[in-house]
């Protein structure tokens, strides 16, 4: 796997650790926190624990499943990038508006948000 494969992989788990946490047993939080957002190795993982780097693995390797499994069922993070998606197409939008307008739909937006 390519460095940037790698990195890739990482951002994909650390957002969906970020959606999907809290549904993660308290060990595979733990160990997936240690892993990919404080960049600790199995071994030092392992040692800190005191179990076996396969023991990690497993857990991680488990948790990552876990991760992707509830993603394909809930679709959170697929759906929070097509809202960023576009948030920044209708923002390239208003910006082309001129001025009076841009206070015109922005007042009706601030009425839509806050909808009840």
């Amino acid at each position: 796997m390519t460095e940037d494969n790698v990195l890739m992989k990482t951002n994909r788990i650390n957002l969906l650790f970020d959606f999907y946490e809290k549904l993660l047993t308290e060990k595979q939080q733990t160990f997936c926190k240690l892993y990919f957002h404080d960049d600790y190795s199995l071994g030092e993982i392992a040692a800190e624990f005191q179990i076996s780097r396969q023991a990690v693995y497993e857990h991680i390797k488990r948790a990552e499943a876990v991760l992707e499994d509830y993603e394909t069922k809930l679709a959170l993070l697929s759906k929070h990038e097509e809202r960023v998606q576009l948030a920044g197409q209708f923002e390239e939008l208003f910006s082309e508006l001129p001025e009076e307008r841009r206070n015109q739909a922005g007042a009706l937006l601030e009425q839509w948000l806050t909808l009840d």
